[in-house]
Order: C-alpha cells, then structure tokens, then sequence
C-alpha cells in the first residue's frame, strides 16, 4: 500500500489529459502528492513522450507506482511494459486493479479514457492504491517477468 504523501506518478497523451486532470484533484484529496510528466492539455500528441520518462522514473526507483492514461490504454501500457521492472496493468475494472496489485504488484495502472468514466477511474486507483501485493506464491511468479529476459 502506497502510504499517504508518497508521489504518484501521472501521465497521459491528449485522450486521457481530462481524466488525468480530474484524478489529479481527487488523488490530491487522498493526501497523496503527484508527479505530472504530461501531457498538458488535449492538443494531439503522441502518448510515448510522457510514459518513457515516467515509467524510467518507476524503474529507477524514484517514484513506487504510477497511473498513466490513453484512449484505450494499451499504447500506454505497452510503452510501460518496455522497461523490465515495470509492471504495468490495463485495468477497466476495479476487480482488475485489485489483482494486479495482490497478485501481480503491478506498480503502474492503465486506463482506458475512452472506455471508462472518471468515477470508474477513481475506484480503480483507489483500489491500485490501497491494495497490497500479497507475496507468497505470487513473488516467484512476479520474479519471472523480469528474471528471464533473453534477447
């Protein structure tokens, strides 16, 4: 669980700036800080330039877990899901963002600001950010993704 003034990482491309923007202010209620890599208005743009920097940032270390957003939110997820430390989830359920985070420690979330609406949003990161990973049985599995790369 992601404890109250840790900084949430936030990106989006042009499709997903309002959702981010209204999650923002909720997120920022919870009592959360957040980190915004863009983009920074709904001029069209291309959704790699946020989500690089932003999940370089989770795969660092510097930030735990990150929201990013899109039209359907698989661009964002598959710019994400290059690095190898980066877990990151397409959710358009909050029972996905549950078990994402139980089972998989994904340690960023997808939306899909075309499919979803804001207050679907804002109960799937609630339950992104107050669900902890349960280990276990689950960390060997969680291991596997990044230990076996092979190029």
């Amino acid at each position: 669980m992601v404890k109250a003034g840790e900084i949430i990482a936030m990106g989006c491309d042009h499709a997903g700036f309002g959702m981010k923007e209204y999650l923002k202010k909720v997120i920022n209620g919870w009592g959360f800080d957040l980190k915004d890599f863009g983009t920074y208005s709904k001029v069209s743009m291309d959704y790699p330039d946020p989500i690089h920097p932003l999940a370089s940032a989770i795969e660092k270390g510097l930030l735990k877990r990150g929201i990013i957003i899109c039209g359907s939110g698989n661009g964002a997820a598959m710019v994400a899901n290059k690095y190898p430390h980066v877990r990151a989830a397409l959710c358009w359920q909050p029972e996905i963002a549950k078990f994402a985070r139980l089972h998989n420690d994904a340690n960023i979330i997808s939306l899909p600001a075309r499919f979803i609406t804001n207050n679907q949003a804002v109960e799937i990161a609630k339950l992104f950010l107050h669900t902890d990973f349960e280990g276990g049985r689950h960390q060997k599995r969680v291991n596997k993704i990044s230990d076996n790369i092979q190029c």
